[in-house]
């Protein structure tokens, strides 16, 4: 089912907050997938996904290195899934390491401190599943 994401039901975002990890997938320099096991949080407001690393992550780099690629974040429990599609960029401003952190902490838990600490946003313009 794809869904709007102007209107997505509560089911949606319920499961959206509850505590699940993801896979990212992004693309490597080769062409082929990258897919990672993931924690993430989706801001429906924005419509943006993020996903907190480190600099020197496979996915951050990958990231780095083609600004705006297209990625898929994929939850699942049991036959519930949802997959979210956007365009990618990752960055290291104060201000959006914070903001990523912050939502991660509220759905899964406080991460450890890191100095080397990026957020990937994903700008969703697209959702697919079953919830």
């Amino acid at each position: 089912m794809t869904f709007d994401l102007d209107r997505l039901d509560d089911d949606v975002l319920a499961f959206l907050r509850e505590y699940h990890l993801a896979t990212l997938t992004t693309i490597r320099s080769d062409g082929t997938a990258q897919v990672t096991p993931v924690g993430v949080t989706f801001e429906p407001e924005t419509k943006t996904a993020r996903v907190i690393t480190w600099a020197t992550s496979v996915k951050a780099r990958n990231v780095a290195r083609d600004p705006g690629q297209r990625v898929a974040v994929c939850q699942v429990d049991g036959g519930r899934w949802l997959t979210l599609y956007g365009n990618a960029v990752v960055t290291d401003e104060p201000e959006r390491v914070a903001e990523g952190v912050r939502r991660y902490a509220e759905r899964y838990r406080q991460p450890k401190e890191r100095d080397d600490r990026v957020v990937i946003e994903i700008s969703v313009d697209s959702m697919v599943g079953r919830a």
